[in-house]
């Protein structure tokens, strides 16, 4: 019996035309700045983006501490959301690599208000740390995967550069918010300053992230990813999935939404299960099953001996992440087995 795997959309695998895209890939040694496959691909999330450059990094975590590291200095302060991907799932990485602090704030499904951001930028004393960036998530994974409306990222950029700060987005997702809300790729980017994006989540490639930015911006983070560890040789097998999958991917995330608002929608059904149905706005479904009195642990074994795999998200949260390996029918089958051991 098929496994059905909502642990993560990270799960996916290659299908057989990504495959071939990537055995057939043109390879350079990219470290030479030689891999037409990547140089490709760089060009083309710069144009997506809006942006002037991109850098093909190996993953969204070494991205997103890239592009801490050019933004800030030592003894620099980072404002964040409390949910935040950087705060809390990058193993310390922003005080590891750039010896920064993060202030989280609090916000409403993600969305930082410009008012606690205010609030949260320190006075110019010299034993109060430098306030020198803002971090915004889009989609944010904590939150449900919920969107950054335009207008919102819009007027907190303006207030950014009002304030002498520059303003990072952490868009492993940003593939799901431009879908689901109908905006372009280029207007998110418009309001950030850099931008990271995950290419193996919901577009199904096997690994690899890019971050874009000013030309002057890249040309630093290129020498960071080497210090890091992130210079590669010939890699243009793995760029060729993610054209492959910019290609083929992206539309049809349009079908990850609607099978995760059917889930949400029938396990809000379920007197046993709490769910908040506007936090669904992706492929992201975060419930809390604290009036079902099992431990956590205890379900996530009865869904497995059912062949349904999920994530613990909290004490007594649980979180189920729909992609392009899972069917309609597929999620069907996982609601019928929530229906006999929460229903």
């Amino acid at each position: 019996m098929k496994t059905i795997d909502l642990r993560s959309d990270t799960v996916t695998h290659p299908c057989p035309d990504m495959l071939e895209a990537m055995l057939n890939a043109e390879v350079g040694d990219d470290v030479f700045g030689e891999d037409p496959t990547v140089n490709q691909l760089q060009e083309k999330v710069a144009e997506l983006f809006g942006k002037e450059a991109a850098l093909f990094v190996p993953s969204g975590t070494m991205g997103n501490e890239i592009c801490l590291k050019v933004h800030t200095k030592p003894g620099d302060e980072v404002i964040c959301e409390t949910g935040s991907h950087i705060l809390n799932f990058e193993s310390g990485a922003a005080a590891f690599l750039s010896s920064i602090q993060l202030n989280p704030v609090q916000g409403d499904l993600g969305i930082l208000p410009i008012e606690k951001v205010k609030q949260a930028i320190r006075p110019p004393y010299y034993y109060m740390s430098n306030t020198s960036l803002i971090s915004v998530e889009n989609t944010h994974n904590s939150a449900g995967g919920t969107v950054y409306p335009i207008e919102n990222l819009k007027g907190l950029y303006a207030f950014a550069k009002g304030n002498a700060l520059n303003l990072h987005m952490d868009g492993a997702r940003i593939w799901n918010a431009a879908i689901a809300s109908g905006a372009k790729l280029s207007e998110y980017a418009l309001f950030c300053d850099s931008i990271s994006v995950c290419f193996s989540k919901g577009l199904g490639a096997p690994i690899g992230s890019a971050i874009a930015g000013s030309k002057e911006f890249i040309t630093e983070a290129h020498r960071y990813r080497k210090i890091f560890g992130g210079g590669m040789r010939q890699i243009g097998i793995l760029a060729a999935a993610v054209l492959y999958a910019l290609e083929n991917n992206f539309e049809r995330l349009e079908e990850d939404h609607k099978n995760a608002k059917r889930l949400a929608q029938a396990l809000s059904e379920l007197g046993k299960i709490e769910i908040d149905l506007s936090s669904v706005q992706t492929n992201i479904v975060i419930f809390d099953i604290h009036k079902s009195q099992k431990d956590p642990q205890q379900i996530l074994a009865e869904l497995k001996e059912n062949n349904v795999l999920l994530v613990p998200f909290g004490p007594t949260k649980l979180r189920a992440v729909t992609h392009l390996d899972l069917t309609s029918g597929d999620v069907e089958k996982a609601i019928q087995v929530f229906q006999r051991i929460l229903g």
